[in-house]
Order: C-alpha cells, then structure tokens, then sequence
C-alpha cells in the first residue's frame, strides 16, 4: 500500500493557511528567501502550532515529509 501523498495546497490548508494558488505563491514571495542557516520549523514567521508540526512531519519523515522539503525548497529560492 502507498502512503498519501499531500500537495502545497493540503499543506496550507494542514497550517490554517490559505490554500488558493495565488495565495501560496504570495506566503513564498513574502518569506523568500529563507536564510540557509535557519531551519524551515525555525523560521520566525511560523506560530508555535505550526512549527511544531513541520519539525514532527520531518523528524518523522511523516507522510507530510516531502512536501514539507518543497515548501523548504521554494522559501530557499
């Protein structure tokens, strides 16, 4: 069995975030680009909620995991 796979949308929605297209792509602009010295979870942008689960999802390497390490990647570009 494959476990789910969550998309940029499910993970706002997962953050209490907005989750429309325009609205992700707004949070990246607005929070790029994230120093490479700082941790995704770490990021002074985040609420307590929020941070606590994106460094559960990837200690875990939960199934949020891989799109936790997009958003990583995007807020780096």
């Amino acid at each position: 069995m494959e476990s789910p796979t969550h998309d940029l949308s499910a993970l706002f929605e997962q953050l209490g975030l907005p989750a429309e297209q325009a609205s992700i792509e707004r949070f990246i602009a607005t929070h790029s680009p994230l120093p490479e010295t700082c941790k995704l979870a770490d990021a002074p942008f985040w609420t307590a909620a929020q941070a606590s689960f994106l460094r559960e999802e990837i200690l875990e390497d939960a199934d949020w995991a891989e799109v936790v390490d997009q958003l990583n990647l995007l807020l780096r570009g």
